[in-house]
């Protein structure tokens, strides 16, 4: 590349770290100027640019299932409303997902009610579907988590067999493309995980009866505490060091692992719902982002034609005294989706 083709009388490095200070907001615009900077934006230099400069924004993407077997993915645009992207390849039910720099790893599920190995990656900056190595054992609605830029995928799998005793955590190194097990005392080996997070150096992962924690320095287990068990329900995040999720009476709580305390996050009784019904929530960028489904339109005939999926950003802070509070940045209706659809997963990629 020329240097009189990207930005005149500037050398080729010295463009490219102007380029790529640009806000992700105006690269449609950006891309406009010239074929050279169009080719330069989709390229892996302009965003490994961006990530050694420390421009990265974090963009929240989103899965959803609108059929028994159809899964589509979306990210969240500049404009607040959710754009569709390729479907992936394979519909898989109950998959657990993990992110790691621009991707986001798609690990197992079930089709026609079969737990699978396989893994799909989602190359962010291009949208790309790409398959990744299968795991050890066959899995179904189990937890992941990353630490150190690696995944650890525990439960998933019933272990009667010394093959899936042996697996029934594993590891995936993306370093080397391999995936390694991880002995389990067997009186925690339950099979179905409903939630997992990382928090302090350890991974959570909440099975319908208790939740066990992994500590990958050690490789050491514990169960859970009961203050944490009891009141973690549904899909959660942390931002800053708190899990975040929502009780029995649709508010939103945090857990504070260190004190072993759960507290309400306040300030937000007249900019949000209650989630009586749940919501999916995700750190994008050290904001809470809470998403939910809504009832829809009505048809002449006064039937629910559609959906809507509705998203809310929140900034969220500890005093002193440990009280959470929370201020709503933004909520809109970000899509319109057919009756009976339902949010499986939404995560933050930093691009």
């Amino acid at each position: 590349m020329k240097n009189q083709n990207l930005i005149p009388s500037l050398p080729d490095d010295v463009a490219v770290n102007c380029l790529a200070r640009v806000p992700r907001s105006q690269h449609t615009t950006l891309s406009l100027v010239s074929k050279p900077i169009r080719s330069l934006i989709s390229s892996p230099l302009f965003f490994t640019a961006r990530s050694l400069i420390h421009s990265t924004q974090h963009i929240l993407y989103l899965s959803l299932r609108s059929r028994a077997t159809t899964l589509q993915w979306f990210t969240l645009h500049n404009n607040h409303r959710l754009i569709p992207l390729p479907p992936p390849p394979s519909p898989a039910l109950g998959s657990c997902y993990a992110v790691i720099g621009h991707t986001i790893y798609i690990i197992g599920g079930s089709i026609n009610d079969i737990p699978s190995r396989h893994v799909w990656i989602l190359d962010c900056r291009f949208h790309r579907w790409l398959p990744g190595p299968s795991m050890r054992v066959s899995r179904e609605f189990a937890a992941a988590g990353v630490i150190d830029g690696k995944i650890y995928v525990i439960g998933g799998c019933v272990p009667d067999n010394w093959s899936k005793s042996a697996n029934w955590a594993e590891v995936f190194d993306p370093a080397t493309s391999r995936w390694e097990g991880i002995p389990s005392p067997p009186e925690i080996r339950e099979k179905w995980m409903h939630a997992s997070a990382v928090m302090d150096g350890k991974v959570y992962a909440m099975a319908d009866r208790g939740g066990v924690s992994l500590d990958p320095s050690s490789r050491a287990w514990e169960s859970v505490g009961t203050e944490l068990d009891l009141g973690w329900r549904g899909r959660a995040c942390v931002v800053n060091g708190i899990l975040y999720c929502y009780d029995y009476l649709g508010k939103i709580k945090g857990f504070d692992v260190k004190n072993s305390l759960w507290k309400e996050l306040k300030g937000l009784s007249k900019g949000l719902p209650r989630f009586l019904c749940g919501a999916t929530m995700a750190n994008v960028g050290g904001k809470l982002v809470v998403v939910w489904e809504c009832h829809g339109y009505l048809n002449r005939k006064g039937k629910e034609k559609e959906m809507e999926i509705w998203c809310a950003e929140i900034a969220v802070n500890k005093n002193k005294d440990g009280e959470l509070s929370g201020e709503v940045c933004w909520v809109k209706n970000v899509l319109s989706v057919p009756k009976g659809s339902s949010i499986v997963h939404c995560s933050s990629v930093a691009l």
